[in-house]
């Protein structure tokens, strides 16, 4: 398992065998749409470089976030889609699970309670 820091830690990417996880900060509810958009760049090229088989977004850090925030998780399921992989979210607060049911992304993403169980679904281990 490796771990790369990217856009001053307010992403965090790691890799469990072919399955990448995810994780970002407490900064991402506060980050403006442009720093997002920069980080977004920076946690995606290693994707590019090297698709994962499935890849878990673990939200436990993460109360809130807005169209910016949902428009990257968009942009990380078009690339791995694009593999044939799949995205789950893992660790999604009451309210994040409310904001992803308003904007009916909870369909296109299974969610997992915690980032073991997602990684345990998608066939890798913690």
């Amino acid at each position: 398992m490796s771990a790369e820091l990217t856009q001053g830690q307010s992403f965090r990417i790691e890799r469990h065998g072919d399955i990448a996880v995810i994780i970002p900060s407490p900064e991402v509810e506060s980050m403006h749409e442009a720093l997002i958009q920069q980080a977004a760049q920076m946690v995606l090229a290693p994707l590019r470089d090297n698709p994962p088989s499935g890849l878990v977004i673990d939200l436990t850090q993460v109360n809130y976030f807005g169209s910016v925030f949902i428009s990257f998780l968009l942009r990380c399921h078009m690339l791995v889609k694009k593999h044939g992989s799949e995205v789950v979210l893992a660790g999604a607060t009451e309210r994040v699970r409310e904001l992803l049911h308003l904007t009916a992304l909870d369909t296109l993403w299974a969610l997992y309670d915690s980032r073991a169980e997602a990684l345990e679904a998608l066939g890798g281990s913690d």
